[in-house]
């Protein structure tokens, strides 16, 4: 599948900031089905974007601009992805599975979660990969999609009990159960071609990847109830939400921020298109 991708994201300072610094993790790589074609960032302030990769193999930009009251980020580019039925292979993998055993803030685990992990997965020795997969169902089932009532600190533990959230919030619970239940896992943000038409979304999509023994690692979208599929482009990954967050950073002076995200994701070549 080809799927074109525009993702915008704008900030509106007022009064304008003094100076602006922002992390990038816009950027995707090829690897077993997913081939990059076309890639580019553009700014709407003259800035240098200086490239690196970080501790996980994302591709970062780092972003320094000067006095400003507004500032346009926008990530355009063109990936053909194929089915491979959520196993994922040709990362460039920098750490042993184990270190995503690791909780963080945004993974906290609360009783009522590790007592689900514990209920699917048994005394640890059972099927690892039918373990995931009815905790993804287990998860789809248990929390309703509402962009209120989260944020991008909300906890696994806060959005499990709001029973309510949106796709970080889905992979955050689950990676927090994996992890409860002795499989590594790790968020995912990326894109989505959504099998509805709609191709003007409001954010970018976040889902995860656990470790599974003779398969390596498998992607699941609990907020869709699927494992990874073609319609999936994979950009970053992280412990959580913070390590592979699209735009992080900071900026000096103003006062209001505002900040607006927009994106896109349709088929490549397609002639009838929802909006």
């Amino acid at each position: 599948m080809r799927l074109r991708i525009t993702h915008t994201t704008n900030y509106r300072y007022e009064p304008p900031a003094t100076g602006v610094i922002q992390v990038l993790r816009m950027t995707p790589s090829s690897h077993d089905g997913q081939y990059v074609a076309e890639w580019q960032i553009d700014i709407s302030s003259d800035t240098r974007l200086d490239m690196h990769y970080d501790a996980f193999g994302n591709i970062t930009h780092v972003l320094t601009v000067g006095a400003t009251e507004d500032l346009t980020i926008t990530a355009d580019g063109l990936i053909e992805t194929s089915d491979t039925g959520g196993v994922l292979k040709g990362t460039d993998e920098r750490f042993p599975p184990q270190l995503f055993l690791r909780p963080t803030e945004l993974t906290d685990l609360a009783p009522p979660m590790q007592a689900l992990a514990r209920d699917l997965r048994g005394d640890g020795s059972g099927d690892t990969i039918g373990f995931l997969h009815a905790l993804m169902t287990a998860i789809n089932k248990h929390i309703t999609f509402d962009d209120d009532p989260t944020h991008s600190g909300t906890t696994a533990a806060e959005a499990f009990a709001l029973r309510r959230g949106v796709c970080q919030d889905y992979a955050h619970v689950f990676i927090a159960c994996a992890r409860a239940g002795g499989v590594p896992a790790r968020f995912v943000s990326g894109h989505f071609l959504r099998a509805d038409g709609v191709v003007h979304q409001p954010a970018g999509h976040a889902w995860a990847e656990a470790h599974v023994p003779g398969l390596g690692w498998v992607g699941f979208d609990p907020a869709n109830g699927i494992c990874t599929t073609d319609a999936h482009a994979r950009v970053a990954i992280g412990l959580d939400y913070l390590g592979a967050a699209p735009v992080r950073g900071t900026r000096y002076g103003g006062g209001l921020e505002t900040l607006t995200v927009s994106v896109k994701v349709d088929q490549a070549g397609r002639q009838f298109q929802s909006q």
